[in-house]
């Protein structure tokens, strides 16, 4: 054995067992030719290249930033993955990671993939934490913070396989618990033949890391990605935007969610391969924080979810609203010649433009100046459909938004839009050594989407049916998206087999889950229809259990006896479902909020809480046309 960069011997291109190893799908000549390197493999590729150059960048409590070299990123992973081992991480067992987006976070993840193991990260309420870290036979576990702290200590005496619990930031407070400087100083305690001797059994083929998928019902599934997988996605995406190792400059601002692979893929990965400096936003920068951070960062590319974008567009008609006349003309005047320049741009037409130059240089620069991005090379919006006036509106003002789409079985990445190639509908043009089909078309060319390449992931941990389901016996990975491709190679996603809810933020939400466990907290409800689709939050449509017509099917107006009762029992002698709409109903709205509240209690993320709810005249039917 020589690993890491090896390839083991394998038969098939999925797997569902955590000590399994998958073919890699090469191709004869072009990117999916290319010799494979694993994770360890290019860290250290790059940090022999380029020793001195800054790769992380982090707010000490100064305000200023702290730069970790590329040599001392290595040599941190290093001793990281050596206290792992230290703390008697097994193989075949994985690191947890639970906080925000900080060098530890990094240290973390590629310590324990260094070690020879899968890193896992996760979010959300205690039980969704105890899910993750039983299903991935977690032996240690890395926490940000206190808080963080208490949600794993509640469940710790039900994880078998822990061994040790890590907090990266602040001075534990609890007994046993071990701090990010001692976990450092056991990693410096153990000779580094240690992690050779790991190191030379690793291959590419083999899984690196572990990530919670939604499915539409049941708990999360795990899917299995390779170092193949997250080093040729990184490697042929930088390949497709043109991106240079020998441009010096690339910034980078962590900000999204380290769960997701999209962030995995951008931050990390990407980053790595393009010898990138990654600034950690503040953990409130979704909340309001990020446009100062990019100011002071100036990034050359961003990947953002819909929401971060619409939040801009928000605050740029707030400020366009309280504007002169004359200034809204010109800004008028300036936007339509930038939107025409890109409508150029797509249909092959050279635009330069005086109108667009001179728009450009007095009203576009400082647009972009003031929002950070007069150096961003590439912005895309990923994790979640955009609408179209969203792109549309930052073309006006000569940032060029575009769809980066994929999914967690495809390592993230899967079409990537370029200005020189894109439709406004589209999710994006085919790319070197990524495939895309449509299978059992109907008439007008949408059916299944099904993808293949050097991307595709290896399968669900522990699950082999739900494995055999996303792939087949020729690697093509169903993604249950309905869809088609035009005659230029774009592809469009028109709908979902699954019923699977994305918002606005990206996240993957089942809502089968959700609405039974309403019903559960609440008896007087006979349905509870979530919507959240392309949405900020998630909200609730709930109907009133009441009489049907047996003869038609539809609903009545009475309530049936369990809502009535229900009602009765809150002080609220209501008969009908318009009497509680009518009110007096405080004490009913009330305890339908209390009801919500317990179910959000369960939910595994905050993305899957229920933050809005509205009450319907009546029940859904057949003969009423809601369901059937």
């Amino acid at each position: 054995l020589v690993g890491p960069d090896q390839v083991l011997p394998a038969t098939g291109w999925s797997t569902s067992t955590a000590n399994g190893r998958v073919k890699i799908r090469f191709e004869q000549s072009g990117i999916a030719a290319r010799e494979p390197i694993s994770v360890p493999g290019l860290l250290h590729k790059i940090a022999e290249q380029y020793p001195n150059n800054p790769a992380l960048a982090s707010k000490g409590e100064d305000g200023q930033w702290k730069i970790i070299t590329y040599k001392e990123y290595e040599d941190s992973v290093r001793t990281c993955a050596k206290g792992f081992l230290k703390l008697g991480l097994k193989r075949y067992h994985s690191v947890c990671i639970l906080g925000f987006n900080s060098p530890e976070w990094f240290f973390s993840d590629l310590g324990a993939i260094y070690a020879g193991y899968s890193m896992i990260y996760f979010s959300g309420s205690a039980e969704a934490c105890h899910y993750c870290a039983v299903k991935s036979r977690a032996n240690i576990i890395v926490v940000e913070d206190r808080k963080q702290l208490d949600k794993i200590m509640s469940i710790k005496d039900r994880l078998p396989e822990l061994k040790a619990v890590v907090q990266y930031h602040g001075k534990p407070e609890v007994e046993g618990v071990i701090s990010w400087e001692e976990l450092m100083e056991m990693g410096r305690q153990v000779p580094d033949v240690e992690l050779d001797d790991i190191l030379k059994t690793i291959g590419v083929n083999e899984c690196c890391s572990l990530l919670f998928t939604s499915g539409t019902v049941g708990n999360p599934k795990v899917a299995m990605l390779s170092h193949d997988n997250f080093t040729w996605d990184a490697e042929s995406i930088i390949d497709h935007m043109g991106i240079s190792s020998s441009n010096k400059h690339e910034a980078i601002v962590s900000f999204l969610p380290l769960s997701h692979v999209a962030a995995q893929i951008v931050d990390i990965y990407i980053a790595i391969k393009g010898v990138a400096t990654v600034y950690f936003a503040d953990k409130d920068a979704l909340k309001g924080s990020l446009v100062k951070t990019l100011q002071e960062v100036r990034p050359t590319r961003i990947l953002a979810v819909p929401r971060v974008w619409e939040k801009i567009y928000e605050k740029m008609q707030e400020i366009g609203a309280q504007s002169g006349v004359i200034k809204r003309a010109v800004a008028t005047w300036a936007k339509g010649h930038g939107l025409q320049h890109y409508v150029d741009k797509m249909n092959g037409i050279d635009s330069n433009t005086f109108s667009y130059m001179l728009a450009k240089k007095l009203i576009f620069s400082r647009i972009k100046q003031a929002l950070g991005l007069d150096r961003c090379a590439t912005t895309l919006s990923g994790a979640a459909p955009i609408s179209v006036d969203i792109k549309k509106y930052f073309m006006s003002i000569d940032i060029p938004l575009m769809d980066a789409f994929g999914m967690t079985e495809t390592t993230g990445g899967h079409l990537l839009s370029k200005e020189e190639a894109f439709r406004f509908e589209a999710t994006g043009q085919k790319r070197e050594g990524v495939y895309s089909k449509v299978i059992n078309p109907e008439e007008d060319g949408q059916g299944e989407m099904c993808f293949n390449g050097r991307h595709i992931f290896m399968g669900y941990l522990d699950d082999p049916e739900k494995t055999s389901e996303a792939l087949d016996e020729e690697g093509w990975l169903h993604s249950g998206d309905i869809g088609k491709i035009d005659e230029n190679d774009f592809l469009y996603i028109t709908g979902r087999i699954k019923e699977l809810i994305i918002t606005a933020g990206g996240e993957n939400i089942p809502p089968v889950l959700i609405e039974e466990e309403v019903k559960a907290q609440l008896p007087c409800i006979s349905n509870a229809m979530l919507i959240g689709d392309k949405r900020k939050f998630l909200s609730v449509l709930l109907t009133l259990k009441t009489e049907m017509n047996l003869e038609t099917g539809e609903p009545l107006e009475e309530l049936a006896p369990a809502a009535k009762q229900w009602c009765n029992a809150l002080g609220c002698d209501a008969n009908t479902v318009k009497d509680v709409l009518n009110g007096p109903n405080e004490q009913v709205l009330a305890a339908i909020q209390e009801g919500i509240d317990r179910a959000n209690a369960k939910a595994m993320s905050n993305a899957q809480r229920i933050q809005k709810f509205q009450i319907l005249p009546h029940d859904f039917s057949i003969p009423t046309g809601e369901i059937g």
